[in-house]
C-alpha cells in the first residue's frame, strides 16, 4: 500500500490522532443514523406493503441503496479499525507507521464492491468490479446514500401518517351525510346529490388504496432535491371530495330543513294563492262594475284563478304525505316564488280595472270639495254655478259614466267658481287699500 508513497505530506502523531478521532466520530453518527433508519416506522411499513406504482420502483432501488450503505458502513469500519491497530503498535509511531497511518487515513484506501457502488450509467457500459475510496470520500458517498433512501422513507411515511387518517374521517362524515340523504329519500338514480353521494364513496375508496399502496405518487417534494421531510402530502383529489361533501351536505340540510318546516311552507302557501284568487275575483266583479257603470273606457282582461299554481300545490302536499322530501324541496322553491308573483299579478290586475272607479271617485271628491268652498263663501246659490254644478253631478252620479265628459264638466265648475270667487278674495283687500 505504501509503494507510491502518501498522498501529500506524511501526517505527525497529532495530526494522525485528531484524525482518527474525528473519523471516530463519523463512525459513530453514522452508525447511529443508520440504526435510527433501520428502526424507523416508515422503513418498516415499505418493508410490510405490497406496494404499487412510484413508491414501488423507488422503494426497490431504496432497499438496494440502505443494503448498500451496511456494506459501505462496514468496509468504513473494518478500515477505521485497522489505522487503529496501527497506531497502537506504539506510543509514538515510527515513520514507517505515520506514513502507513497517512496512507490509510487519507489516501484511497477502501474497496468497495464496484457493481453496487458505482452502478454503470447505461446499459452498454460495463460495470465496474471494485470501487476504491478514501475514508472522507467513502463518509460522503454514505451521506449521500443514506439523504436519499431517508428523503424516500420520510415521505412514505409522511403521507401514510397523514392522508389515510383523513380519508378515514371523511368517511366517516360521508356515511353519516348517506344516512341523512337516506332519510330524507335522497338515493342514487333519484337524486343529484345521491349520484353525488355515490362518486364520492368511490373517490374516497379509490384513493385510500392508491395511498396506502403508493405513497410517493401523493408527495410534493420542495423541490428536484429537496432534504430529508421537505415537501407535504399532495391533498388535491381529498382536497376535491371533500368540497365534493360539504356541498351535497350543504343540500340534504336543506331538504332536512324543508321536512321540518313544510307544513308551514305549504299553509303560507295556501294563504297566498287564496289571497291571489280572492284578488281576482274582486278584480272580475270590479270589472263587471265599470263595463256598467264607466262608458267609452278600456278595461283590461282578468285571468282566471291559478288554477295550475293549485294543481302543484296538491302535488306537493301529496310529496310531504309521503315523505318524498328531495322533490318537495325544489318545488316549494318555486312555488314560493311563483305564488308570489301570482298575487302581484292579481292585486296589479285590480288596480288597472278599478282604475277608471278610482277616476270617477277622484272627479267626485274635487266636485264636492269645490262646492263646500263656494258655499264657504257664500256663493252657493250662484245661478251659473248651480247649473255647472248640476251639469257635473248628473255626469258623475249616472251610469255609464263618460268620464272624459264629466272630467271637463268638473273643470268648467272650477273655472266659474273661480272666476266667482277672485273678485270677492280681492273686495277686503281693496276696501283695506282705500282705507
Amino acid at each position: 500500500m505504501g509503494v507510491a508513497g502518501p498522498p501529500g505530506p506524511v501526517m505527525d502523531r497529532d495530526e494522525v490522532d485528531r484524525a482518527l478521532a474525528r473519523l471516530g466520530e463519523e463512525h459513530e453518527a453514522i452508525e447511529t443514523s443508520l440504526l435510527a433508519l433501520q428502526d424507523h416506522a416508515g422503513r418498516r411499513l415499505l418493508e410490510g406493503a405490497e406496494l404499487t406504482g412510484v413508491t414501488k420502483d423507488r422503494w426497490a432501488s431504496t432497499e438496494q441503496a440502505i443494503t448498500l450503505l451496511w456494506s459501505h458502513f462496514d468496509a468504513y469500519a473494518a478500515a477505521l479499525h485497522s489505522a487503529r491497530e496501527v497506531r497502537s503498535r506504539r506510543r509514538w509511531p515510527s515513520r514507517e507507521d505515520l506514513v502507513e497511518l497517512t496512507d490509510r487515513l487519507r489516501g484511497p484506501s477502501v474497496t468497495v464492491a464496484g457493481s453496487a457502488a458505482h452502478p454503470p450509467s447505461s446499459l452498454t457500459e460495463p460495470a465496474k468490479l471494485s470501487e476504491r475510496f478514501t475514508l472522507e470520500g467513502l463518509v460522503s458517498r454514505m451521506n449521500t446514500l443514506y439523504a436519499r433512501s431517508l428523503d424516500v422513507v420520510v415521505a412514505a411515511d409522511t403521507v401514510w401518517s397523514a392522508l389515510p387518517a383523513r380519508i378515514d374521517l371523511l368517511s366517516a362524515e360521508l356515511q353519516r351525510t348517506r344516512s341523512l340523504a337516506h332519510s330524507v329519500g335522497v338515493r342514487p338514480g333519484e337524486h343529484p346529490s345521491g349520484d353525488d353521494l355515490e362518486s364520492i364513496t368511490h373517490e374516497l375508496s379509490s384513493l385510500r388504496t392508491q395511498v396506502v399502496s403508493d405513497p410517493l405518487a401523493f408527495w410534493s417534494p420542495a423541490s428536484a432535491s429537496s432534504a430529508p421531510g421537505g415537501g407535504r402530502p399532495d391533498t388535491a383529489r381529498y382536497d376535491r371530495a371533500a368540497r365534493a361533501l360539504e356541498d351535497v351536505r350543504r343540500e340534504i340540510e336543506a331538504v332536512l330543513a324543508v321536512r321540518q318546516d313544510s307544513e308551514e311552507r305549504l299553509f303560507r302557501l295556501r294563504d297566498v294563492l287564496s289571497r291571489a284568487d280572492r284578488t281576482l275575483a274582486e278584480a272580475r266583479a270590479a270589472r263587471g262594475e265599470v263595463l256598467a257603470k264607466i262608458a267609452a273606457s278600456e278595461v283590461p282582461a282578468v285571468s282566471g284563478p291559478p288554477t295550475a299554481l293549485q294543481e302543484r300545490l296538491v302535488t306537493a302536499a301529496e310529496y310531504r304525505r309521503h315523505a318524498q322530501w328531495h322533490r318537495l324541496s325544489p318545488l316549494l322553491e318555486s312555488l314560493e316564488r311563483d305564488a308570489d308573483d301570482e298575487l302581484s299579478r292579481a292585486r296589479e290586475s285590480l288596480t288597472a280595472v278599478t282604475a277608471p272607479l278610482a277616476v270617477r271617485a277622484e272627479l267626485r271628491g274635487r266636485l264636492d270639495a269645490y262646492r263646500a268652498k263656494v258655499a264657504r263663501h257664500g256663493m252657493a246659490e250662484d245661478p251659473l254655478l248651480i247649473e255647472r254644478y248640476d251639469v257635473a253631478r248628473r255626469m258623475l252620479w249616472s251610469a255609464p259614466c263618460d268620464l272624459r265628459a264629466a272630467e271637463q264638466a268638473v273643470l268648467r265648475y272650477q273655472q266659474a267658481a273661480a272666476d266667482v270667487l277672485v273678485p270677492r278674495q280681492a273686495g277686503p283687500a281693496d276696501h283695506r287699500g282705500n282705507a
